[in-house]
């Protein structure tokens, strides 16, 4: 039996955390329902790829991590900052999306996820020029957001994809 987390220990992420923020995904997107594949499905060498990029580029993207001594990296957060039009309700030029937030199975329901994203929107807040932090909420997670003070939209997110050959 794995020990209640008594004390949450967050650190921001480093270039070597990459491959538990591809691990955490994966675990993510399954639970969303999509088919993640096995360990070397090929979007995870581009998710990989990815990840080491942006841990690189620290002023405009944060990942917060949560250890355990034996298994790890077992919960994370991410984020990163995205140029937008100014508008009446908000005349910043920057925006935040939140993302990639991930627990692994057998750590669940103790706040480590809680913990990474108040990590990273304190990043936000403190460390960035964004107005807003916007993302997209499961079922499973939204009560986590709502609690952190994010609100729905009034608009609905609507989304097309190109095809590449």
């Amino acid at each position: 039996m794995i020990d209640q987390v008594t004390d949450i220990q967050v650190r921001r992420a480093k270039p070597d955390d990459a491959e538990s923020l591809v691990r955490l995904r994966g675990l993510m997107l399954a639970a969303m329902g999509a088919d993640v594949g096995g360990p070397d499905a090929p979007w995870r060498a581009t998710a990989l790829e990815w990840f080491t990029g942006q841990l690189a580029s620290p002023d405009t993207f944060a990942a917060y991590v949560v250890d355990d001594p034996s298994a790890g990296v077992v919960a994370a957060a991410a984020g990163n900052v995205y140029v937008h039009a100014p508008g009446p309700n908000d005349l910043t030029t920057l925006r935040g999306h939140l993302f990639n937030v991930s627990t692994e199975p057998e750590f669940r329901r103790r706040g480590l996820a809680r913990a990474c994203v108040a990590a990273l929107m304190d990043w936000f807040r403190d460390e960035t020029g964004v107005g807003q932090v916007e993302l997209h909420a499961t079922d499973y997670g939204i009560e986590l957001y709502r609690g952190l003070g994010f609100i729905e939209a009034k608009y609905p997110t609507l989304r097309f994809r190109t095809t590449r050959a």
